[in-house]
């Protein structure tokens, strides 16, 4: 990467010092800017494959149903198919009315004339004019002075003025775009856009839109902002103008550049869903959103079905929504890692206990709710790094087991060891199907059938009460009748077992039970830890619809996890 002093920062900088710009002394956003959608212009001319009609119109109507008030739907006199859609919305009245259409036209006199008969009949549009004028653009390709870049914009800005009282029954408002202002010296991006303001000449009830297009991100998002407040403060007529910025993604900025313009005076974004377009894209609108929203600040998009917006996305363009894509991916909201499930499981709980309103979970800037995300299926995500936390935490919130705090640590790392085994990310179900054929009701060799338990007390002893236990028990396929006393219906069963011939060396550990809610049929659920004579510990968990039986199948489970190492049924 030697050849990198082939290059130059090429900022274009504001004639003025820091002390004059007031951007950065703002620590958020506070409003929504006026969105407009350029999916179907921008996006659509980077598409391998260009939207046929019938995509153009359901991505029309999603773009309306999420919100946008303003869409920029064509460039019809750049081909038959634009010009082609851009009718069938006019004259299909598919247009609401609430809804501007925005189409594009170059300062050239047959597009304008061209793009004005598109648009006949229409209730509202934007007619947006541009021409380039950087540097390099009037050096390398146009060969042009100032003046005459500028003329090239005032004429059509003029021929635009003519062809509006052509089409009386349409209210237009008209946009001017210096594309690629970024690399324009700011003294010339507004002169060029002040002189089209000058012919517009725009009122409170007819303002102009002045769009500043990062057409190529070429400095830091700061540099960005000052250019634009530069512009803001400096524009002519600046109450009756509406300040636009169609940000690019070429440094990977465009959001940066988008939020940090917004705080020095930008208006309004021009953008797509996803950033869809040319080269790396333009400024991604679902973030931009999205996170106005996170800060307390309604965006007036609605995203609450984020994958419905994925789906549509998707399908229509053909390219896909990555998998960390911020809100939309796949897996922006999945955790693998142990300690993050833990504090996210940790953080979730202590929000039910509390009633808390505001969102302040670890790890989580946004409650995927919001966006219609779950819980069990896009946060807690298993493989061979996750933690004893979330397998835990789905087993609670798909199938109601709260597992005991101290059996967490040893199902933690049973079912991690088989997503490592495997080499595969875990599903829910697959967690729970191992977990249950591993820990819940293992009848085999050791069996309790049935169980009637006796409750006996003293008149004389309060200390004194005690269980007996009448049982049916089948022990490697031998059948027994037993009896035991305790003092509670474990010890009991556990006294009535020794009576046989079997080794039941045991002591208990621990016991926990809990009422079932999720989609399992059982009602009640038990936990049991047993230890050997060693100290090793084994856990079994018993359901049923009856608590006693659920902990008498939880001991039995334990006992035949425990008979798996010692083999003292045989």
């Amino acid at each position: 990467m030697k050849n990198c002093k082939k290059y130059s920062p090429g900022y274009y900088l504001p004639p003025v010092g820091i002390e004059e710009l007031t951007w950065y002394k703002k620590d958020y956003i506070e409003k929504a800017p006026t969105w407009c959608s350029v999916d179907l212009r921008d996006g659509n001319q980077a598409l391998i494959v260009p939207m046929n009609l019938d995509e153009k119109l359901e991505f029309f109507n999603h773009l309306v149903k999420i919100g946008f008030k303003e869409i920029e739907i064509g460039f019809p006199a750049a081909s038959q198919t634009e010009f082609e859609f851009t009718r069938c919305l006019i004259e299909n009245d598919l247009i609401p009315d609430d809804v501007t259409i925005q189409v594009l036209t170059q300062s050239r006199a047959h597009i304008i004339e061209r793009t004005f008969e598109a648009v006949e009949g229409a209730k509202n549009v934007i007619v947006h004019l541009y021409n380039s004028t950087s540097f390099a653009q009037r050096q390398q390709v146009f060969r042009k002075s100032e003046e005459e870049i500028i003329k090239i914009a005032t004429d059509g800005a003029q021929l635009m003025l003519k062809y509006r009282e052509m089409y009386p029954s349409t209210k237009f408002q008209f946009q001017y775009s210096p594309e690629s202002f970024t690399g324009t010296e700011m003294e010339f991006a507004l002169d060029i856009c002040n002189a089209v303001i000058d012919v517009w000449k725009p009122t409170p009830e007819d303002k102009t839109i002045i769009n500043l297009p990062a057409t190529v991100e070429m400095s830091l998002p700061h540099i960005f902002a000052n250019q634009i407040e530069y512009m803001s403060k400096n524009l002519h007529e600046r109450e009756n103008v509406v300040l636009s910025l169609h940000p690019h993604n070429d440094r990977g900025t465009g959001v940066a550049d988008a939020e940090l313009g917004i705080l020095a005076g930008a208006d309004r974004i021009e953008g797509t869903l996803f950033g869809n377009g040319e080269r790396t894209g333009n400024v991604d609108i679902v973030t931009l959103a999205i996170n106005m929203y996170t800060h307390g600040v309604d965006p007036h998009l609605d995203f609450t079905n984020i994958k419905e917006s994925v789906e549509i996305y998707e399908r229509v363009t053909g390219m896909s929504v990555g998998p960390r894509q911020p809100y939309g991916g796949k897996l922006v909201f999945a955790a693998f890692s142990g300690s993050h499930q833990d504090a996210i499981s940790k953080g979730m709980k202590w929000r039910e206990e509390t009633g808390e309103d505001r969102w302040t979970c670890p790890y989580l800037p946004l409650d995927p709710h919001d966006i219609g995300r779950t819980y069990d299926k896009d946060i807690i995500r298993i493989n061979s790094q996750s933690g004893k936390g979330g397998v835990a935490y789905i087993l609670e919130n798909s199938y109601g087991y709260i597992i005991p705090k101290a059996m967490m640590s040893e199902l933690g790392y049973f079912i991690t060891g088989i997503s490592d085994n495997a080499q595969v990310e875990l599903q829910p179900r697959e967690i729970y199907d191992a977990f249950k054929a591993e820990y819940v009701n293992r009848f085999a060799p050791i069996d309790i059938i049935d169980a009637t338990f006796n409750h006996l007390s003293s008149t004389k002893d309060e200390a004194a009460d005690s269980m007996s236990v009448r049982m049916a028990a089948v022990i490697n396929g031998q059948r027994f009748k037993l009896e035991g006393d305790g003092n509670g219906r474990l010890d009991a069963v556990s006294n009535a077992l020794r009576t046989t011939r079997y080794n039941f060396d045991y002591d208990f550990v621990t016991y926990s039970e809990h009422a079932i809610s999720g989609d399992s049929n059982s009602k009640a659920a038990a936990y049991v830890c047993i230890a050997d004579k060693t100290g090793r510990q084994f856990w079994g968990v018993g359901t049923h619809a009856d608590i006693i039986l659920a902990s008498v199948n939880a001991l039995v489970t334990a006992l035949n996890r425990m008979n798996e190492q010692l083999h003292f049924v045989n």
